[in-house]
């Protein structure tokens, strides 16, 4: 009985010879070529969801995990053009260029439409064993952010993980914090605690008493009213947001606001020197405490930085 394909969703070749296609048509340029042996429409766009679907063809008991299934539900993890898939056993992993196969004996999953891929909890867990603090902080602030899982079901997963990286996922998990909406506000709120500044407030909004004008701020200490944002391109590429910053800064100043801005730079190439920054700005402003005089093990680790710019920087 011939068996139906879509043109917008992968199959298997075999199935598409069943529905009536010839092998020529599906070895041409009308289909892209997936993981030898499933096939999608070459107008369709090769999407996360449809690599991700396409390879559970290859391995239909395996379940999207690890940074496939990171994406699929919203979250930020370094790029990978390989798709994960878990199976319980084995036995039952298959060779694919293109597929990763991990080994895990039941694992917790959702569903995303018609994909079944590993919770947001265990997602985490299983990516401790694969990336390194910061990076896991940031994937666990953008879950949470997008409203995937809770700060306290996190915190409660990496508690239970028993195997592989334990340590990692519950030194990270309690690092992870609510209202986070951008990996650089993530990373600039990380290199600030492994400097041991104090931690500031994220995405404080202030404005008028009567809630006419209000502004969002990154990272902020009220009490000292000074505020540190992540300032990238697309600010100055955006006329319309270019506008709304400028009318922030100015609301900022009238209130005695001082506010820090930082680029991609001072973060990856020369960190510590954006560390004294901040702490020049918090000592103006009464916040006392000495800032260490060299980084610490867990800063430099973390924020290596480039030692020719910081020489530069100088």
């Amino acid at each position: 009985m011939p068996c139906d394909v879509s043109d917008s969703e992968p199959f298997l070749r075999q199935a598409g010879i069943k529905a009536g296609l010839t092998k020529h048509h599906l070895d041409g340029p009308a289909y892209h070529r997936l993981f030898r042996s499933v096939r999608i429409s070459g107008e369709s766009a090769l999407t996360p969801e449809a690599l991700a679907g396409a390879a559970l063809l290859v391995v239909p008991n395996a379940v999207v995990s690890h940074h496939s299934a990171a994406r699929l539900l919203g979250g930020v993890a370094p790029e990978d053009p390989l798709v994960h898939l878990t199976v319980g056993a084995a036995r039952h992993r298959r060779k694919r260029a293109g597929v990763v196969m991990h080994v895990q004996a039941d694992p917790e999953t959702v569903r995303r439409g018609s994909l079944r891929l590993t919770s947001p909890e265990q997602t985490f867990c299983d990516l401790a064993d694969e990336l390194g603090l910061v990076d896991l902080v940031v994937l666990g602030d953008s879950l949470v952010h997008r409203g995937s899982l809770t700060l306290d079901t996190l915190v409660d997963a990496a508690e239970r993980k028993t195997t592989g990286a334990t340590a990692a996922a519950r030194r990270a998990a309690i690092l992870v914090r609510e209202r986070v909406e951008s990996p650089m506000e993530s990373r600039v709120r990380l290199m600030m605690a492994f400097a041991e500044l104090p931690e500031p407030e994220v995405n404080l909004t202030v404005g008028s008493v009567d809630g006419t004008v209000t502004y969002r701020l990154d990272l902020s200490y009220r009490d000292l009213r000074f505020a540190i944002e992540y300032d990238g391109r697309q600010h100055a590429e955006d006329s319309a947001q270019w506008a709304r910053d400028m009318a922030r800064r100015e609301w900022l100043d009238d209130h005695d606001w001082r506010l820090l801005v930082l680029r991609a730079t001072d973060v990856y190439d020369t960190p510590w020197e954006t560390i004294r920054r901040i702490a020049a700005v918090l000592s103006a402003r009464g916040y006392y405490k000495p800032l260490p005089r060299a980084p610490t093990d867990l800063f430099r680790i973390h924020f290596p930085g480039r030692p020719w710019r910081a020489a530069v920087s100088r």
